[in-house]
């Protein structure tokens, strides 16, 4: 071999281990605690030292303790399961239940809470039969707390008699966990479909956490408003069934979304504003599905509902104050 593909070879070498190490290391971080973290540390740093060892008396050495290395953190890493019976944060300790009966439909475990304060609410849990033939509009809410390319979605059906339901995916985070994006890339955080009135969940991010929160109608037929509500119901019970983690990139509140969106149109495009998830009333106006009226610029601002949100008081109606004109 010559010296340019032996010298290439060994930077691939120490990038690869490098590479692992470092994400072995933070998944070690993250998921073990005290003298059990300190010693799974420890003995990484043992075996990435082998593993630089072994490549200097003999290259596929090198890359056979590398290998046994890794299948060790992998194995481990693979015994880290989703649980639904942790101590949960209030807000996220019931997922949305659901029970379909023709076009009848029950949600139980329906978050109805009064907040107070952003970390502060009465708890109320209901239930709530909605009939899919009263299914009348199709609701997207992006919610910003800070970086303007991010927002949270939720998206809100509403039916015949003024009533909505509003689904939102999100971390299940345990009582003394607060979410961090780098923890989502290794299962620190269950997923949990959030079933909640507009009056919770809504209101809680306009009221009291402030955020940036625009509501965009999406013009959807009667069959599409059925099947996009059905995926919720679908993703309800699976997560009933059978739990899984959240996913900062590959299972977050918007990507979640896109799958059950598939239920319209299978060949739905994959795009870049699916992770600048702010950007999301441009990749439903290009797909031809953005309500309202006048350029897009204007229909964000009409979208806007912070300020009439918090302008309309505790006794109005909610719902009605944030689609007003």
């Amino acid at each position: 071999m010559t010296r340019p593909f032996r010298l290439l070879a060994h930077l691939l070498f120490a990038l690869t281990a490098l590479a692992g190490a470092a994400w072995s290391g933070m998944a070690l971080w993250l998921h073990l605690e005290g003298p059990v973290r300190i010693a799974a540390l420890a003995a990484l740093a043992v075996a990435l030292c082998l593993a630089f060892a072994a490549r200097l008396r003999q290259r596929r050495l090198g890359w056979a303790v590398l290998a046994a290395s890794a299948l060790a953190v992998a194995g481990w890493y693979m015994t880290i399961t989703p649980s639904q019976d942790r101590d949960w944060a209030v807000d996220v300790s019931r997922g949305v239940k659901a029970r379909v009966a023709g076009d009848l439909v029950t949600l139980t475990d329906l978050r109805d809470f009064d907040w107070h304060s952003p970390d502060d609410a009465t708890h109320r849990w209901t239930e709530r039969t909605v009939d899919l033939a009263q299914l009348e509009t199709v609701d997207m809410i992006t919610s910003v707390w800070d970086n303007p390319d991010i927002a949270h979605l939720l998206v809100s059906f509403g039916f015949a008699d003024g009533e909505h339901v509003v689904f939102s995916v999100e971390i299940r985070r345990e009582a003394d966990e607060a979410f961090n994006e780098i923890g989502g890339f290794f299962r620190q955080f269950e997923l949990v479909l959030i079933g909640a009135t507009e009056e919770d969940i809504i209101k809680l991010r306009t009221n009291y956490r402030k955020e940036q929160v625009r509501l965009f109608p999406v013009a959807l037929s009667a069959e599409h408003r059925r099947a996009l509500f059905m995926a919720y119901v679908e993703l309800a019970q699976q997560l009933e069934a059978q739990p899984r983690f959240y996913n900062t990139l590959l299972a977050n509140c918007t990507t979640v979304v896109y799958g059950l969106a598939q239920a319209l149109k299978a060949d739905l495009p994959i795009d870049r504003r699916l992770i600048l998830s702010a950007r999301l009333p441009e990749y439903l106006d290009s797909l031809g599905v953005l309500g309202g009226n006048g350029s897009l610029e204007e229909r964000r601002a009409a979208a806007l509902i912070t300020d009439k949100a918090q302008a309309a008081g505790d006794d109005a109606d909610y719902s009605a104050a944030i689609r007003a004109d």
